[in-house]
């Protein structure tokens, strides 16, 4: 076992969102390191089925917004804070702005404050590539880069917790680090309206549909596979040198969303092909490439999982929990009627 790892052994964690896409994945790899993992997860996101079933794992139902909640779990000492929930993501922040508001904004205030209580030795924030260098950045995206000209109430409160962040770090002497994930994907992410393009791609293929893509398909994203991104985390749960820093937790690769829709067709055999849909008015990024240096120079981070490997684990999973995926995936008003209505008729 690495040496970070051996650190977690007398420690307990909390992981806020640990039911999620990436939480869940976090929390299972905690509890087969650390003495005890609390998981607080409201299940509005993310399913109970998803949540790791080991002994040392505690699973509070509840919403960062909750003080009983949260004191719950502040009750029982955490050393380490993994701060993953969130109210997730672009077209439900615009929906619901007041709402973004309150859970990533007030959620994430209350949450350092009782970190700072309870003099935690580290508080790592699940911060947003996306929400932080806008649309206009150079390529390969850099940590020394922030843009004013954000596109969605998310982004806007991505941003607002790093600014906490920084404030409570340099006031409060509060061990903070700041990971800005990217696209990241893999087992554990049940599709929907407001979920991500990967699990939504191939729900919609293993119906049997064709894959909506917007724009050209040409545009790029930096799809980072879930295992690396809770890599990166633990080392940043533990190492010295990324206290006070933000950094990228990405695979430093572009893929043309086209070349995704094709592959997760390819690979679940559908016949149905790509559909062209309008382009949301907030999506304005037509490629996101991180740099990883920062990362890999502060705490080792070293992403090397091949993309087509992840998709396929990832498909493996959603044809290993079929029945439990189709029954909670949701599709809303959010969604275009044509999409929402072949889904229907397919189910």
């Amino acid at each position: 076992m690495a040496d970070y790892l051996e650190q977690y052994k007398d420690k307990t964690i909390l992981v806020t969102g640990g039911a999620g896409a990436i939480g869940s994945n976090l929390s299972r790899a905690l509890g087969g390191l650390a003495k005890r993992v609390i998981i607080l997860d409201n299940l509005v996101s993310s399913e109970r089925w998803n949540v790791p079933s080991l002994p040392n794992v505690m699973f509070v139902e509840g919403d960062i917004l909750d003080e009983v909640k949260v004191k719950r779990c502040f009750f029982e000492k955490p050393d380490i804070v993994f701060h993953l929930a969130a109210f997730f993501a672009n077209q439900n922040s615009v929906d619901h702005p007041e709402n973004d508001l309150m859970v990533n904004g007030m959620g994430t205030l209350k949450l350092m404050e009782y970190s700072v209580l309870q003099g935690v030795d580290r508080f790592v924030y699940a911060s947003s590539g996306c929400s932080i260098y806008g649309s206009a950045a150079p390529l390969p995206l850099k940590e020394e880069f922030m843009s004013m000209h954000l596109t969605t109430p998310y982004q806007i409160t991505k941003m607002l917790g790093e600014l906490y962040g920084n404030f409570f770090w340099h006031h409060y002497n509060l061990p903070i680090v700041k990971a800005r994930f990217f696209n990241s994907f893999g087992p554990g992410e049940v599709p929907g309206q407001y979920r991500n393009v990967i699990p939504n791609f191939i729900y919609w293929a293993m119906k049997g549909l064709p894959l909506p893509i917007t724009g050209t398909g040409e545009e790029t994203r930096d799809f980072t596979w879930v295992g690396d991104i809770v890599d990166g985390l633990l080392r940043a749960g533990v190492i010295e040198a990324a206290i006070g820093e933000e950094f990228n937790l990405a695979s430093g690769r572009e893929t043309t969303i086209k070349d995704l829709a094709n592959m997760i067709n390819e690979a679940t055999g559908n016949t149905a092909g790509i559909k062209w849909a309008q382009v949301r008015k907030w999506d304005t990024k037509k490629r996101l490439r991180a740099s990883v240096d920062k990362a890999r120079s502060l705490i080792g981070y070293a992403p090397d999982t091949d993309f087509g490997e992840g998709l396929d684990q990832t498909i493996a999973w959603f044809r290993d929990n079929w029945d439990l995926i189709d029954a909670a995936a949701s599709f809303g008003p959010g969604v275009s009627s044509a999409v929402r209505d072949m889904v229907v008729k397919k189910s």
